[in-house]
C-alpha cells in the first residue's frame, strides 16, 4: 500500500483536526501515513497552495476552517478533484444553526483568544513562579500581596491559587536562622499575610515530607522542639510586622484564599482583579 498523507488545514493550530486524524488512523493497521498539519489558514491563496499539494499527494483532508468561503472552496476542490474530505466544524454548525436560530459569528480561532485577562493572569503566574520562597526579595515591592510563614503552611499553593485569579503574589519562609529581606520592611504591612499552623498538624506534614523524601523522621525538621521553635520566631515577626495572620490547620487552599481576599478588602487593598 503506498503511503497514506493526511492533511489537516486549519484556520486556528489545527491541534483539533490532527488529535482526530491520530485517533482514526490508530484504528487501522496502517504503519506508513503522514499527518501534515496547516494552521492558520486565513487567505484563499494559500489555501489553493496546499490543495495543489495535496492533490499531488493523492491524500485525505481534514479541515476545521469557519469561513463559509473558504470550507466551501475546499469542499468544491474535493469534489472536483475526487479527494476524499472531512469538514470537522460546519456539519456540527449547521446542526447548531438549526436548532437555535442564531448566526454565528465565524471568527477563526475565537477559542484561543488572548484577552487581557489572560495575559494578566499568566503575568500574574510567573510572577508567583519567580518570587517564589524568598528566591530574590526584590519581588516584594511589586507584588501585591506577600505571603509570610514557615516551612509547610502552604505559601506556594496559596500563591499560585492566587495568581490563577491574576494576583501578584510573592512569598517569603520565615527561619530563624535567615535573616529577614530589607524589602519586607519597606512595604505596607496590610499588604502582607502571616500564615501558621498547628504544632501538631506540622509535626504530621513535615514526619510526612521526610518519609517521601526518604529521610529519617527524627531529623530536627519533624521535631516539636524545632517545630515551637520556628512558631514562636514566625509570631515574633508577624507581631513586628502589624500583620493579620491566618491559620491554615484546617483549612483547604480555597478557603485560606477567600479569607486572604476578604482582610485584603478590609485592609482597604483594591486588588482590582478578577476574582471570580
Amino acid at each position: 500500500m503506498e503511503k497514506l498523507f493526511i492533511y489537516v488545514i486549519s484556520d486556528s493550530l489545527g491541534e483539533t483536526g490532527e488529535q482526530v486524524a491520530k485517533a482514526v488512523v490508530s484504528q487501522f493497521d496502517i504503519k506508513d501515513y503522514e499527518i501534515r498539519r496547516y494552521p492558520y489558514v486565513l487567505d484563499l491563496e494559500f489555501l489553493k497552495e496546499i490543495l495543489n499539494e495535496c492533490k499531488n499527494d493523492k491524500a485525505v483532508v481534514v479541515y476545521t476552517l469557519v469561513d463559509s468561503t473558504l470550507s466551501e472552496y475546499v469542499r468544491s476542490f474535493c469534489q472536483k478533484q475526487s479527494i476524499p474530505n472531512v469538514d470537522l466544524v460546519n456539519p456540527l454548525m449547521n446542526a447548531i444553526i438549526s436548532k437555535t436560530n442564531l448566526k454565528p459569528l465565524r471568527e477563526p480561532g475565537i477559542i484561543r483568544k488572548l484577552d487581557e485577562k489572560y495575559f494578566k493572569r499568566v503575568e500574574a503566574i510567573e510572577f508567583a513562579v519567580k518570587y517564589d520562597d524568598g528566591k530574590d526579595p526584590r519581588g516584594l515591592t511589586k507584588a501585591d500581596l506577600v505571603l509570610i510563614g514557615i516551612s509547610r503552611t502552604s505559601k506556594t499553593p496559596l500563591s499560585m491559587y492566587l495568581a490563577n485569579k491574576n494576583i501578584k503574589v510573592a512569598n517569603i519562609p520565615l527561619v530563624p536562622e535567615s535573616p529577614l529581606p530589607k524589602e519586607l520592611f519597606e512595604i505596607p504591612s496590610n499588604k502582607i499575610i502571616g500564615l501558621t499552623n498547628t504544632p501538631e498538624k506540622l509535626n504530621e506534614i513535615r514526619q510526612e515530607r521526610l518519609k517521601v523524601l526518604g529521610l529519617s523522621n527524627t531529623a530536627s525538621y519533624a521535631s516539636m522542639s524545632r517545630i515551637l521553635e520556628e512558631i514562636e520566631y514566625a509570631q515574633q515577626v508577624m507581631k513586628k510586622l502589624g500583620c493579620p495572620v491566618i491559620n491554615v490547620a484546617t483549612k483547604a487552599i480555597e478557603e485560606t484564599a477567600g479569607l486572604i481576599l476578604e482582610i485584603m478588602k478590609e485592609q482597604g487593598i483594591e486588588l482590582n482583579k478578577d476574582i471570580k
